[in-house]
């Protein structure tokens, strides 16, 4: 497996349900299940959809979902709404719905929600059923650290917002590099949110109308290269300049490794990275990062 798949598999969770594609549900889910059968399936993962949606989805897929357990399951994350406890009852029952001997066909193993107090952590995760992999999306303009150790204390993850349709939705580079410095030291996992359809920090569109305003963007080779270099100890303010990088040509990608400005991660860096600390993150295109991929000339 060569560094970018290792760095990359399993990392794009479709949200193109959500802005600014906002599709509608039936082609959300055509879009998924072709993305399943494209050559760069390594790179999907889940299928991000509101808790209240399930059903609804249920009937939209009737003919798309896989009918049996196969190499290739759907797997869904989802987002919960304010009463969390009714939440995780729901994605109970749908996933007791889709069993089959115990190997669903379809599975919905994730859920995320807000919080922004340590108090709302543990009452947030104190709902939440231990089958289900937990996120915890908080805010990072100020030190989010004890927000993690708490996360950490119940063994869920963290998610951070990295975007969204308008500047102002953008968080400021050096409170993007404090958390994730502080998930890799407090080894809380991670997924990104919004705002990182590129590979590379870059000036962009902010939708897909055609007089959308720009905004700077971070990239998620910057962000998933961030969270590596910071298990091995980068500094916060390396942290930053990395995640403000914009050249393609202060990376190398080679088969066994990638450096940036120099300093390289070996395979099993990367390796460790992605199982202990960066795991996704949600775009609402599929096609735009795995085609921004292509044309950086990364893909073969």
């Amino acid at each position: 497996m060569t560094a970018l798949r290792s760095l990359l598999e399993g990392s794009i969770d479709y949200a193109g349900l959500f802005p600014p594609a906002s599709l509608e549900l039936e082609s959300a889910l055509r879009q998924y299940a072709a993305y399943l059968d494209s050559e760069q399936s390594w790179a999907l993962g889940r299928f991000v959809i509101r808790v209240a949606r399930l059903p609804e989805l249920e009937a939209s897929a009737a003919g798309l979902m896989p009918r049996r357990p196969s190499d290739r399951p759907w797997r869904l994350t989802t987002l919960a709404g304010l009463d969390s406890d009714r939440d995780a009852r729901t994605v109970g029952e749908f996933n007791c719905r889709h069993a089959a001997d115990g190997a669903p066909a379809v599975s919905a193993d994730a859920v995320e929600a807000k919080a922004d107090t340590v108090a709302a952590v543990d009452r947030l995760l104190g709902s939440v059923p231990d089958y289900l992999q937990a996120y915890v999306e908080i805010p990072i303009a100020h030190d989010p650290t004890l927000l993690v150790e708490e996360i950490a204390h119940h063994g869920a993850r963290a998610k951070v917002r990295t975007g969204g349709v308008t500047s102002a939705a953008f968080p400021a580079a050096a409170g993007l590099a404090r958390f994730i410095r502080v998930c890799a030291e407090t080894h809380v996992s991670f997924k990104a949110t919004a705002g990182l359809h590129h590979p590379l920090r870059g000036d962009y569109p902010l939708t897909y109308a055609p007089d959308s305003p720009r905004g700077r963007m971070f990239g998620f080779l910057n962000v998933f290269l961030a969270a590596a270099y910071a298990r091995d100890g980068l500094e916060d303010a390396d942290l930053q300049r990395l995640l403000e990088e914009t050249s393609p040509s202060a990376f190398e990608v080679t088969d066994d490794g990638i450096a940036w400005r120099g300093r390289r991660l070996d395979l099993a860096a990367i390796r460790r990275a992605r199982e202990q600390v960066v795991i996704s993150f949600g775009s609402c295109s599929f096609t735009e990062p795995v085609g921004d991929l292509a044309a950086l000339g990364l893909l073969r």
